[in-house]
């Protein structure tokens, strides 16, 4: 059990202390030594909202880890496939099906309402630094199936929340606009903080893009790459303006919740929880909405 236990030691709260020097050398860079036209900088209420989403965070990601090793334990013993860490080409399957279950995820929690209730707190902040990468939600139930692939396919269950914690630290880093573009190739390949900006802004032609995690690679082949033409405007298409806490971390429940209330029939119910966010009956679409949803995903 000891051993079992110590796969919960999570690399993401290890490198939380360089999480903070890098915000307070951004802030330094950007504040102090001067600021650039180009880049938004800091709020002293924003980033204290993204740091004490991302503090509450940490604390429910580390229960809900334990959830997973036991659940991924679980599945990872029911299968006949079982894959030796010992082996470097296991590492590079693990870390390849990290990444396509990631795109897999992300791109779901902006087509289904249900899961971008939750996702739309990283969205929230209309800066783009550092901090905003700490501003992460309080609900990440609904990654347990998109992970449990992993454990069934034969990866070890310590191995899968290590190339979670991978991916989260990886993408602390493109939270940035001090830095452009990188060489073409890396472009070509990796995330980087030029493709992340384009995913965090709420222009029309940038809504729905750039999901991959540390790759750019899965964007590319399904669709959904777009390029950085021009700096972003940062946030929801319909901005909350509030820096409560919980109006961040649960607002849209409630909305969901209140246009099922309002809904007459079953499939509009349906339609309200597991549509896309913004979604309609027809008979309530008006010519305003139709073109783009004012509670779209970013």
């Amino acid at each position: 059990m000891a051993e079992f236990l110590a796969h919960l030691r999570d690399p993401v709260l290890l490198a939380t202390p360089v999480f903070l020097l890098f915000v307070a050398v951004e802030v330094l860079a950007v504040h102090v030594l001067g600021h650039d036209d180009n880049v938004l900088g800091y709020s002293a209420k924003d980033t204290r909202t993204s740091m004490s989403m991302g503090t509450v965070a940490l604390v429910v990601n580390g229960f809900f880890r334990l959830v997973m090793l036991f659940v991924f334990a679980a599945l990872y013993e029911s299968t006949p496939l079982k894959l030796d860490p010992r082996d470097w080409w296991t590492w590079v399957l693990m870390l390849l099906g990290q990444e396509l279950v990631f795109y897999a995820y992300h791109r779901a929690s902006h087509r289904v309402r249900l899961l971008w209730a939750g996702h739309q707190v990283h969205h929230s902040s209309e800066h783009y630094n550092f901090s905003t990468a700490l501003r992460q939600k309080w609900t990440p139930y609904f990654q347990l199936p998109f992970w449990s692939v992993l454990a069934l396919a034969g990866i070890p269950p310590w191995m899968i929340l290590t190339g979670l914690s991978i991916d989260l630290v990886y993408q602390f880093f493109v939270h940035t606009e001090k830095i452009g573009k990188l060489p073409r190739w890396f472009e070509f390949v990796f995330n980087t903080p030029s493709h992340h900006r384009v995913h965090h802004g709420s222009d029309t032609e940038y809504l729905d893009a750039n999901y991959g995690g540390i790759l750019i690679i899965c964007d590319r082949m399904f669709r959904s790459f777009v390029p950085e033409a021009h700096r972003p405007t940062y946030g929801l298409t319909k901005n909350i303006n509030t820096y409560n806490l919980f109006k961040v971390g649960f607002h849209e429940y409630g909305s969901i919740l209140r246009d099922v209330r309002r809904a007459g029939k079953w499939r509009e119910k349906a339609g309200y929880v597991f549509g896309p966010p913004g979604w309609r009956p027809e008979h309530a679409v008006t010519p305003s909405l139709s073109a783009r949803p004012a509670d779209a995903p970013t």
